[in-house]
Protein backbone atom coordinates (compact mmCIF):
# COMPACT_ATOMS: atom_id res chain seq x y z
CA UNK A 1 0.00 0.00 0.00
CA UNK A 2 2.89 2.37 0.95
CA UNK A 3 6.48 2.15 2.32
CA UNK A 4 7.44 3.28 4.66
CA UNK A 5 4.36 2.29 7.00
CA UNK A 6 3.87 5.84 8.37
CA UNK A 7 0.72 8.14 7.15
CA UNK A 8 0.06 11.73 7.84
CA UNK A 9 -3.43 11.83 9.03
CA UNK A 10 -5.67 14.53 7.53
CA UNK A 11 -5.99 18.43 9.96
CA UNK A 12 -9.16 20.12 8.38
CA UNK A 13 -7.96 22.99 7.04
CA UNK A 14 -4.56 22.72 7.13
CA UNK A 15 -3.80 19.25 5.05
CA UNK A 16 -2.55 20.32 1.80
CA UNK A 17 -0.07 19.34 -0.57
CA UNK A 18 3.03 21.98 0.81
CA UNK A 19 2.54 20.99 4.23
CA UNK A 20 2.65 16.92 2.80
CA UNK A 21 5.93 18.18 0.84
CA UNK A 22 7.47 19.68 4.02
CA UNK A 23 7.86 16.23 5.57
CA UNK A 24 7.45 14.31 2.54
CA UNK A 25 10.61 12.57 3.05
CA UNK A 26 9.74 10.58 6.47
CA UNK A 27 6.90 9.28 5.58
CA UNK A 28 5.17 7.31 3.10
CA UNK A 29 1.67 8.41 2.91
CA UNK A 30 -0.11 11.96 3.51
CA UNK A 31 -3.87 12.22 3.17
CA UNK A 32 -4.42 15.61 2.33
CA UNK A 33 -7.80 17.14 3.83
CA UNK A 34 -10.88 17.01 4.60
CA UNK A 35 -12.54 18.58 2.23
CA UNK A 36 -16.61 19.07 1.76
CA UNK A 37 -17.65 18.18 -1.53
CA UNK A 38 -21.50 18.61 -2.46
CA UNK A 39 -23.39 21.84 -0.67
CA UNK A 40 -24.91 20.35 1.96
CA UNK A 41 -21.61 19.59 3.47
CA UNK A 42 -19.79 22.97 2.39
CA UNK A 43 -22.80 24.74 3.68
CA UNK A 44 -21.67 22.51 7.60
CA UNK A 45 -17.83 23.51 6.51
CA UNK A 46 -18.86 27.27 6.67
CA UNK A 47 -20.75 26.86 9.55
CA UNK A 48 -17.30 25.04 11.25
CA UNK A 49 -15.23 28.15 9.77
CA UNK A 50 -17.83 30.67 11.62
CA UNK A 51 -16.72 29.50 14.86
CA UNK A 52 -13.17 29.71 14.03
CA UNK A 53 -12.39 25.96 13.14
CA UNK A 54 -10.20 25.84 9.71
CA UNK A 55 -11.78 24.32 6.79
CA UNK A 56 -11.01 23.82 2.99
CA UNK A 57 -13.44 25.50 0.87
CA UNK A 58 -12.44 26.47 -2.61
CA UNK A 59 -14.66 27.44 -5.18
CA UNK A 60 -14.16 24.31 -6.96
CA UNK A 61 -13.83 21.06 -4.84
CA UNK A 62 -12.99 18.71 -7.44
CA UNK A 63 -10.53 21.02 -9.02
CA UNK A 64 -8.98 21.74 -5.82
CA UNK A 65 -8.07 18.34 -5.19
CA UNK A 66 -7.25 17.20 -8.92
CA UNK A 67 -4.67 20.66 -8.56
CA UNK A 68 -3.57 19.17 -4.99
CA UNK A 69 -2.97 15.63 -5.78
CA UNK A 70 -1.26 16.59 -9.10
CA UNK A 71 1.25 18.46 -7.22
CA UNK A 72 2.54 15.81 -5.27
CA UNK A 73 2.46 13.10 -8.29
CA UNK A 74 6.48 13.23 -8.56
CA UNK A 75 6.46 13.57 -4.19
CA UNK A 76 8.34 10.13 -2.73
CA UNK A 77 4.87 9.19 -0.79
CA UNK A 78 1.02 7.86 -1.77
CA UNK A 79 -1.08 11.27 -1.76
CA UNK A 80 -4.88 10.83 -0.09
CA UNK A 81 -7.81 13.20 0.43
CA UNK A 82 -10.04 12.59 2.85
CA UNK A 83 -13.79 13.90 1.53
CA UNK A 84 -16.86 14.60 3.31
CA UNK A 85 -20.11 15.03 0.90
CA UNK A 86 -23.69 14.28 1.99
CA UNK A 87 -24.61 12.49 -1.19
CA UNK A 88 -22.71 9.88 -3.28
CA UNK A 89 -22.74 12.23 -7.19
CA UNK A 90 -19.38 14.06 -6.02
CA UNK A 91 -17.88 10.82 -4.67
CA UNK A 92 -17.72 8.97 -8.06
CA UNK A 93 -16.59 12.30 -9.28
CA UNK A 94 -13.31 12.75 -6.90
CA UNK A 95 -12.89 9.01 -6.78
CA UNK A 96 -11.88 9.39 -10.91
CA UNK A 97 -9.55 12.36 -9.69
CA UNK A 98 -7.71 9.80 -7.34
CA UNK A 99 -7.42 7.07 -10.03
CA UNK A 100 -6.09 9.25 -12.04
CA UNK A 101 -3.11 10.37 -9.39
CA UNK A 102 -2.91 6.75 -8.21
CA UNK A 103 -4.02 8.54 -4.61
CA UNK A 104 -5.93 6.87 -1.83
CA UNK A 105 -9.48 8.44 -1.65
CA UNK A 106 -10.54 8.71 2.28
CA UNK A 107 -14.47 8.38 3.00
CA UNK A 108 -15.08 10.51 6.34
CA UNK A 109 -17.18 8.56 8.79
CA UNK A 110 -14.71 10.07 11.43
CA UNK A 111 -15.56 13.65 12.46
CA UNK A 112 -18.31 14.25 14.94
CA UNK A 113 -18.58 18.38 14.97
CA UNK A 114 -22.62 18.91 15.16
CA UNK A 115 -22.82 20.74 12.15
CA UNK A 116 -21.59 18.29 9.48
CA UNK A 117 -23.65 15.23 11.81
CA UNK A 118 -26.85 17.34 10.93
CA UNK A 119 -26.18 16.74 7.38
CA UNK A 120 -25.20 13.38 7.16
CA UNK A 121 -22.02 13.47 7.17
CA UNK A 122 -18.99 11.91 8.84
CA UNK A 123 -19.71 9.58 12.21
CA UNK A 124 -23.54 9.78 10.76
CA UNK A 125 -22.47 7.74 8.43
CA UNK A 126 -20.69 4.92 11.22
CA UNK A 127 -24.41 4.43 12.02
CA UNK A 128 -25.91 4.50 8.41
CA UNK A 129 -23.46 1.39 7.13
CA UNK A 130 -26.00 0.80 4.06
CA UNK A 131 -24.91 4.34 2.97
CA UNK A 132 -21.33 3.88 4.09
CA UNK A 133 -21.17 0.90 1.88
CA UNK A 134 -22.67 2.78 -1.12
CA UNK A 135 -19.94 5.58 -0.92
CA UNK A 136 -17.66 2.89 -1.10
CA UNK A 137 -19.04 0.81 -3.36
CA UNK A 138 -19.50 4.27 -6.04
CA UNK A 139 -15.49 5.03 -5.14
CA UNK A 140 -14.44 1.66 -5.75
CA UNK A 141 -16.29 1.35 -9.03
CA UNK A 142 -14.84 4.23 -10.15
CA UNK A 143 -11.17 2.95 -10.38
CA UNK A 144 -10.20 4.42 -6.86
CA UNK A 145 -8.04 2.84 -4.15
CA UNK A 146 -10.81 3.36 -1.32
CA UNK A 147 -9.47 3.84 2.79
CA UNK A 148 -12.65 4.72 5.60
CA UNK A 149 -11.67 6.92 8.29
CA UNK A 150 -13.52 5.60 11.32
CA UNK A 151 -13.43 6.37 15.36
CA UNK A 152 -13.55 4.13 18.82
CA UNK A 153 -15.86 4.39 21.36
CA UNK A 154 -19.34 5.60 19.16
CA UNK A 155 -21.96 4.14 21.40
CA UNK A 156 -23.28 1.28 19.64
CA UNK A 157 -20.93 0.77 16.51
CA UNK A 158 -18.99 -2.09 15.88
CA UNK A 159 -15.93 -1.13 14.21
CA UNK A 160 -14.96 -4.89 13.19
CA UNK A 161 -18.45 -5.37 12.03
CA UNK A 162 -18.14 -1.85 9.96
CA UNK A 163 -14.69 -2.89 8.79
CA UNK A 164 -16.70 -5.92 7.22
CA UNK A 165 -19.20 -4.37 5.76
CA UNK A 166 -16.72 -1.52 3.95
CA UNK A 167 -14.29 -4.49 2.85
CA UNK A 168 -17.01 -6.28 1.20
CA UNK A 169 -17.91 -2.71 -0.49
CA UNK A 170 -14.47 -2.88 -1.85
CA UNK A 171 -12.59 -0.72 0.40
CA UNK A 172 -8.86 -1.36 0.51
CA UNK A 173 -7.89 0.24 3.68
CA UNK A 174 -9.51 1.56 7.10
CA UNK A 175 -7.91 3.71 8.80
CA UNK A 176 -9.12 3.93 12.91
CA UNK A 177 -8.62 6.64 15.31
CA UNK A 178 -8.67 4.23 18.86
CA UNK A 179 -9.27 7.06 20.84
CA UNK A 180 -8.25 5.63 24.28
CA UNK A 181 -9.51 2.50 23.08
CA UNK A 182 -6.32 0.68 21.85
CA UNK A 183 -6.88 -2.84 21.44
CA UNK A 184 -9.78 -2.39 19.07
CA UNK A 185 -7.22 -2.14 16.48
CA UNK A 186 -6.90 -6.01 17.02
CA UNK A 187 -10.65 -6.38 16.84
CA UNK A 188 -10.20 -4.49 12.99
CA UNK A 189 -7.21 -6.42 12.30
CA UNK A 190 -8.75 -9.87 13.19
CA UNK A 191 -11.96 -9.06 11.26
CA UNK A 192 -10.72 -8.12 7.99
CA UNK A 193 -8.08 -8.81 5.40
CA UNK A 194 -7.77 -4.85 4.30
CA UNK A 195 -4.67 -2.96 5.02
CA UNK A 196 -5.34 -1.51 8.60
CA UNK A 197 -3.84 2.25 9.62
CA UNK A 198 -4.05 3.11 13.28
CA UNK A 199 -4.06 6.32 14.69
CA UNK A 200 -4.20 8.61 17.77
CA UNK A 201 -1.50 9.17 20.30
CA UNK A 202 1.14 8.40 17.98
CA UNK A 203 4.59 10.51 18.74
CA UNK A 204 7.36 8.02 19.71
CA UNK A 205 8.40 4.07 19.37
CA UNK A 206 6.03 2.90 22.31
CA UNK A 207 3.20 3.26 20.84
CA UNK A 208 3.75 2.70 17.57
CA UNK A 209 4.41 -0.59 18.28
CA UNK A 210 1.29 -1.26 20.35
CA UNK A 211 -0.58 -0.38 17.34
CA UNK A 212 1.34 -2.85 15.27
CA UNK A 213 1.53 -5.31 18.04
CA UNK A 214 -2.33 -5.41 17.95
CA UNK A 215 -2.31 -6.12 14.27
CA UNK A 216 -1.91 -2.63 12.48
CA UNK A 217 -0.38 -2.15 8.56
CA UNK A 218 0.55 0.78 9.14
CA UNK A 219 0.15 3.95 11.88
CA UNK A 220 -0.86 7.49 11.44
CA UNK A 221 0.31 11.11 12.88
CA UNK A 222 -2.40 13.96 13.58
CA UNK A 223 -1.26 17.06 15.13
CA UNK A 224 2.49 16.61 15.21
CA UNK A 225 2.37 15.79 11.61
CA UNK A 226 4.82 19.10 11.21
CA UNK A 227 7.68 18.22 13.39
CA UNK A 228 10.13 15.96 12.01
CA UNK A 229 11.64 14.63 14.93
CA UNK A 230 8.67 12.71 15.88
CA UNK A 231 8.06 11.54 12.40
CA UNK A 232 11.70 10.40 12.38
CA UNK A 233 11.34 8.20 15.60
CA UNK A 234 7.97 6.90 14.79
CA UNK A 235 9.42 6.14 11.12
CA UNK A 236 12.73 4.37 13.13
CA UNK A 237 10.20 2.23 15.16
CA UNK A 238 7.89 1.05 12.67
CA UNK A 239 11.21 -0.08 9.96
CA UNK A 240 12.55 -2.12 13.41
CA UNK A 241 9.28 -3.45 14.32
CA UNK A 242 9.06 -4.80 10.85
CA UNK A 243 12.66 -5.72 10.42
CA UNK A 244 12.07 -7.63 13.08
CA UNK A 245 9.36 -10.27 12.18
CA UNK A 246 11.33 -10.42 8.80
CA UNK A 247 14.93 -11.33 10.05
CA UNK A 248 15.47 -14.41 11.64
CA UNK A 249 16.69 -14.43 14.77
CA UNK A 250 16.51 -10.61 15.49
CA UNK A 251 16.05 -10.03 19.07
CA UNK A 252 12.62 -9.21 19.77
Amino acid sequence: MFEPRLALASLSGESDAAWARAVEDHVGAAFLGGVALDEPSRRAARQLVARDRTEFLPDDPIAFIDAQLASLDDAPLRAGINVRSASRAPIREVAAVCADHDALLEINAHCRQDELCAVGCGETLLRDAHRLCEYVETAAEAGATVSVKVRAEVPGISLPDTARWVAAAGADVIHVDAMDSEPVVADVASATDVFVIANNGVRDAATAREYLDHGADAVSVGRPSDRPTVLKRVRRATEEWFTERIEPGASG
